[in-house]
């Protein structure tokens, strides 16, 4: 059980959290046609909105109810009402996500009685299910703030009356006996902050190897993937979580939950569906990816397909191949407590130590980081554990660049944001084949590290093409 510190500064002075409203909205977009607005100033939207831009380098549907000084201090009511009422004029949406921020909650906003009063006053969109999230920035991340999200969309939309019922897909008829009602293939998976775009792209592959049809809830895997599409620009999201699909969670045959911050959310729809659930703190390190598969070969009762068995003796490979490296490294990480849990797991695994372990608030996963110590602060605080306990490599996101130079140490970008790393949302981390890349990208950075291994510098074939030419007659001195 690792050892929880608490925070001790009234500031941060190198912040590593990105706020709740951030993680909220992160949810959202993983809706299909869908569209978050949040209940504050236009500087917390657009601050927000250049994260995501320059993380994922798509352009980002987001609003806002732009409150200013009169209704910060007398009533921001209006503004919400209004916004809302445009958006469904204007844009049609499936679904609007309504996050609040440090602002409207200091206000003490009753965003859910805001969202009654709406419906009240325009019943014409009463079809249209509007999620409110309490979301300040003053407390959480992303990470708790995209739970609260993933659990207000179950909340609203599994007891939303949709007058379009979302029909069976072909082929999936129902069980009969003790499942009637249930589609015999699907199965809903809930996926944690911590995942990429990539990383959803493979579970879904995973779970499609074994003939199920995968219910992914929020997926960005679909939305947020980098594809171009033939609409100049939408006002919503594009790709994603059907609502429909969304609705029809409870007739799946089975729920597989990634990521401990969404246990809550997986109550609530194991409570209110019955239907059964597997859970899974990680899916980084081959112990992790044992039970998962091994979940979906009971889920499915089919066996292990050859192609996944291939990748995990892949993996094995990729294990004995990298020891020499990654075997007593020291490792410090910075992270939302999900993927902190994740990476000190495989770090571990592979015979490293975890000697500076730092969150930018508390979950109950962290007690069960592979650290003797896991503190709650900012990059700073890693930068000083860093280097009072001999961190040889630093993995974080794209914030700690300056940290892990000081350190004079290599960095694994890793989390949110990545704002100087093309494709870095794209990156696989999961499954047997994401372990084995992470593997060869720890082994590389060590290895770099130690002076055992230097990149071939580029150079263009202009300059190798000048470097062996013979000089013309008036160059030559």
């Amino acid at each position: 059980m690792a050892e929880i510190l608490k925070r001790k500064k009234a500031l941060a002075v190198n912040p590593l959290k990105a706020s709740q409203p951030v993680g909220a909205s992160l949810a959202f977009l993983g809706i299909n046609k869908a569209i978050p607005m949040l209940h504050g100033s236009q500087g917390c939207t657009a601050f927000g909105k250049v994260y995501f831009v320059r993380h994922f380098r798509e352009p980002i549907p987001l609003q806002t109810t732009a409150m200013d000084q009169v209704s910060t201090v007398m009533s921001a009511d209006e503004n919400v009402i209004l916004g809302l009422a445009a958006i469904c004029e204007k844009s049609k949406p499936a679904l609007i996500g309504l996050p609040t921020t440090s602002l409207s909650e200091t206000q003490g906003t009753d965003i859910k009685r805001l969202v009654k009063e709406f419906y009240a006053a325009h019943p014409e969109y009463a079809h249209i299910p509007v999620v409110p999230v309490n979301a300040p920035d003053f407390t959480g991340c992303l990470e708790s703030g995209f739970a609260l999200a993933v659990k207000a969309i179950l909340e609203t939309v599994l007891a939303f009356k949709s007058p379009h019922p979302n029909p069976l897909p072909e082929g999936e008829g129902t069980n009969v006996g003790s499942n009637v009602g249930r589609r015999k293939k699907q199965v809903n998976v809930l996926a944690g902050s911590f995942l990429t775009p990539g990383d959803i792209e493979h579970i879904k592959e995973l779970i499609e190897a074994f003939g199920l049809r995968p219910l992914v809830l929020p997926d960005i895997g679909d939305s947020l993937d980098g594809h171009l599409t033939e609409m100049e620009s939408t006002p919503l999201t594009v790709g994603g979580t059907p609502v429909g699909d969304i609705a029809s969670m409870g007739e799946s045959i089975a729920t597989l939950v990634l990521g401990n911050s969404l246990f809550d959310a997986a109550d609530y729809l194991k409570t209110q569906t019955g239907v059964p659930d597997y859970r899974f703190d990680s899916l980084m390190g081959i112990d992790a990816v044992d039970t998962f598969i091994s979940a979906l070969a009971e889920i499915s009762g089919k066996p292990v397909p050859e192609k996944i068995e291939r990748q995990r003796a892949q993996l094995q490979d990729a294990m004995v191949d990298a020891h020499f490296m990654l075997g007593f490294m020291r490792v410090a990480v910075a992270a939302d407590p999900d993927l902190l849990y994740g990476l000190s797991r495989l770090v571990t695994e592979m015979g490293g130590e975890v000697v500076a372990a730092i969150a930018p608030a508390r979950a109950n996963i962290l007690q069960h980081v592979f650290a003797a110590q896991v503190g709650i602060g900012d990059l700073e605080d890693l930068e000083n554990a860093a280097k009072r306990n001999g961190a040889e490599l630093v993995i974080s996101n794209s914030h700690a660049v300056e940290t892990a130079r000081r350190l004079g140490v290599p960095l694994l970008r890793a989390g949110f944001p990545q704002y100087d790393f093309i494709g870095g949302y794209q990156r696989l981390w999961v499954g047997y084949r994401g372990t084995r890349q992470t593997l060869f990208d720890l082994a590389n950075l060590m290895m770099a590290q130690h002076g055992q291994h230097e990149p071939e510098p580029f150079v263009s074939i202009y300059q190798r093409d000048s470097k062996n030419a013979t000089p013309a007659p008036d160059q030559t001195h």
